[in-house]
């Protein structure tokens, strides 16, 4: 039992150590691949739905968690193709935030959900995800490294989610507890963006 609370306290942790939202639109280095791969852990909006996504598909079996997680970095780079395009998207960061809060409330709930209505949300929030950081990839030094550093972040935070979420499907409160965190963190966000 300590095991698993250990567990819900590194992604704790882990999301402690991350800063806010305000990492969208050019407020961090973008030089290349380090830069790339450095931001999904280190911004706290980014880290939380990154591993959220992990825990939630810890829930299913493994062909679907591979399935869920490949869809999501596919869905992550449309936006930034729309962003690169020219493409114009209302309210990317509030709905980025509320991605932090939906994603919470997604792992918080026991029963089962329609898979159409979370794949469908976590495919927008992809698609927000991947908007924002598409804006900043022209001002980056090396545009393909940065994307290429971002996604390899970001499949390497949902297979970390996916882990955790194997271990605190041990217990019975454990995931369910990552999204209490997580969303409360999300609620921070919003409030405090």
């Amino acid at each position: 039992m300590i095991k698993h609370f250990s567990s819900a306290a590194l992604l704790l942790a882990l999301a402690l150590t991350a800063t806010t939202a305000s990492a969208h639109t050019g407020a961090h280095d973008i030089d290349g691949f380090i830069s790339g791969l450095s931001h999904p852990f280190l911004s706290l909006d980014h880290l939380l739905v990154m591993l959220g996504v992990g825990l939630w598909a810890s829930r299913l079996t493994p062909l679907n968690a591979g399935f869920t997680i490949a869809a999501f970095l596919s869905f992550m780079v449309c936006g930034a193709g729309l962003a690169l395009s020219g493409l114009t998207i209302q309210g990317v960061e509030t709905g980025i935030l509320a991605s932090v809060l939906i994603v919470g409330l997604l792992l918080s709930v026991s029963r089962r959900l329609p898979s159409l209505l979370v794949i469908g949300l976590l495919a927008g929030f992809a698609v927000l995800h991947g908007f924002a950081h598409g804006l900043e990839m022209p001002l980056a030094a090396a545009p393909v490294d940065y994307a290429v550093g971002f996604l390899l972040a970001t499949a390497s935070l949902h297979g970390i989610g996916l882990g955790l979420g194997a271990m605190l499907s041990y217990h019975r409160f454990g995931l369910r507890m990552s999204g209490y965190i997580t969303s409360g963190l999300g609620l921070y966000l919003l409030f405090n963006a």
